[in-house]
């Protein structure tokens, strides 16, 4: 019998702060509420590896400064040039610092020099400590003089019941076992658990059967094919 094809027409869940696992990142979440808001002027790091929610969290906080009325700029390093936008009483975000390139980082560290009398914000972000970048003395000083904050990745626990959400959602209903077969089997990092419900989600709908972990293995084997085709 021929599958049923979809149409992928899921639309994507737009990064907010509030749909961010906070787990033990509650104190950071905070912050860059703040942040967000006009007249807030501090400079804020935030550092993990891929995969931990720095994106996500950048994004989310130039929506809630765009709501606010705040004018505010995200670039990432590698599209950082020798003059970086830099609204008066705006917010300046620069994800992946660590990517910037000679002249960026002079640019980044004057930037950091004439915040405050411009009345700017700054949101930075990159995979390490700001020691541990590697990027020019004088800047990685200044990144240090920041509020730095680790974003801390969801427990177990915590990813169960997002994916468990998540599912919900979209229609679909896991249980704790197919979630923990997923934890156990797969990338653990948030977003490549969603990548997977996605998939999961598709096959459901194409062989019109419930999420049961035989799907869950047959879609597991599936994309272990297509990765090394």
């Amino acid at each position: 019998m021929p599958r049923q094809l979809t149409l992928d027409i899921r639309p994507e869940p737009q990064p907010t702060l509030e749909n961010f696992i906070a787990g033990a990142n509650a104190e950071l979440l905070a912050r860059l509420r703040a942040l967000a808001l006009p007249h807030a002027f501090d400079a804020v790091f935030l550092w993990g590896p891929a995969g931990c929610g720095r994106s996500h969290l950048l994004q989310a906080t130039r929506s809630a400064a765009a709501s606010a009325g705040r004018r505010v700029v995200l670039l990432t390093g590698e599209e950082a040039g020798a003059e970086l936008p830099a609204p008066p009483g705006g917010l300046l975000i620069v994800d992946d610092v660590d990517r910037l390139g000679e002249e960026a980082q002079i640019a980044l560290f004057r930037t950091f020099n004439t915040a405050r009398l411009a009345g700017l914000a700054l949101l930075l972000s990159g995979p390490a400590p700001p020691l541990q970048l590697a990027l020019r003395e004088d800047l990685r000083t200044r990144i240090g003089q920041a509020i730095v904050y680790q974003v801390q990745p969801p427990s177990d626990e915590e990813k169960v019941a997002s994916l468990i959400e998540q599912a919900g959602q979209r229609g679909l209903r896991i249980d704790d076992e197919v979630a923990g077969y997923m934890l156990r089997h797969a990338a653990r990092d948030l977003p490549s658990l969603i990548a997977l419900l996605d998939a999961l989600d598709d096959a459901s709908l194409e062989r019109k059967r419930p999420v049961t972990l035989p799907l869950l293995r047959d879609t597991l084997d599936r994309l272990k094919r297509e990765f090394r085709a």
